[in-house]
């Protein structure tokens, strides 16, 4: 490893130190501290950028500083294995943009991500299964996902359809493993060792925590409801009443 690809791997290890030092002050202070929480959320948003920002397999196959630069956001997380050959569910990749949307095609074949807190899956606190949107593959229960802070869907176990890339465990450390949907090769986002981050969550059991682009995502409603689409457009706010612009009322003759 070069001095470039030293200091990225240097500011993640700080990163993942100066967690864990709060995850240990956390367990003396009062459920839900606005500090600490508020704390943990700005460190684990660090982390999660910086791995989003830099192209991994770029840097750390490259380890040069243009290699990072050069690296495309939307395309962060791409990996050298194919997403179609070994796979049982294919297909032509004109047949995959015509069956998926714009988003799940850019996510799930092109190895893209969503902007965090863009995926209406993110608050989703129903039960119930989440499948994937390119083959309908199950991949996570409801009863293992819980919130991380990070803006993505988050995880602490899969089920059997999803993989995991095979790397080096100081480097699945340090920057995750990508994970794929394991019918259709889909790219679904990545899984990170910190689990034991997140006190009083499913994720401090497993140790890990998989964070997925919501828009991969179809989430199936234990209760029959209808399916709900990862990509589906957050409804919009209402604006307060103090932010409302005055009603004009028309003039009368």
């Amino acid at each position: 490893l070069n001095k470039t690809t030293m200091m990225i791997l240097l500011h993640r290890i700080y990163l993942l130190v100066t967690l864990l030092l709060l995850g240990s002050v956390r367990a003396f202070l009062p459920p839900n501290n606005r500090v600490s929480t508020s704390a943990s959320r700005v460190l684990l948003f660090q982390l999660e950028a910086t791995k989003k920002f830099f192209d991994r397999r770029s840097v750390l196959r490259d380890g040069t500083a243009a290699a990072a630069i050069a690296a495309v956001p939307q395309i962060a997380s791409a990996n050298d294995k194919s997403r179609t050959d070994g796979y049982p569910v294919q297909h032509t990749e004109r047949e995959w943009a015509y069956l998926l949307s714009g988003p799940q095609y850019n996510i799930l074949r092109q190895g893209g991500t969503e902007r965090p807190n863009s995926s209406i899956l993110e608050g989703e606190e129903r039960e119930g299964t989440y499948r994937c949107a390119g083959c309908n593959t199950p991949l996570f229960k409801s009863s293992a996902k819980f919130h991380s802070g990070t803006g993505w869907p988050s995880f602490a176990n899969p089920l059997e359809g999803v993989e995991t890339e095979g790397v080096n465990p100081l480097i699945a450390g340090l920057t995750g493993a990508e994970i794929r949907c394991s019918s259709c090769g889909g790219h679904l986002g990545d899984v990170f060792l910190d689990g034991k981050l997140f006190v009083g969550t499913p994720a401090f059991a497993s140790g890990k925590r998989y964070c997925v682009d919501g828009y991969a995502l179809i989430f199936k409603p234990a209760d029959g409801g209808d399916d709900v689409f990862g990509d589906t457009p957050k409804p919009k706010a209402d604006m307060p009443t103090f932010l409302a612009p005055p009603k004009i009322n028309a003039r009368t003759t």
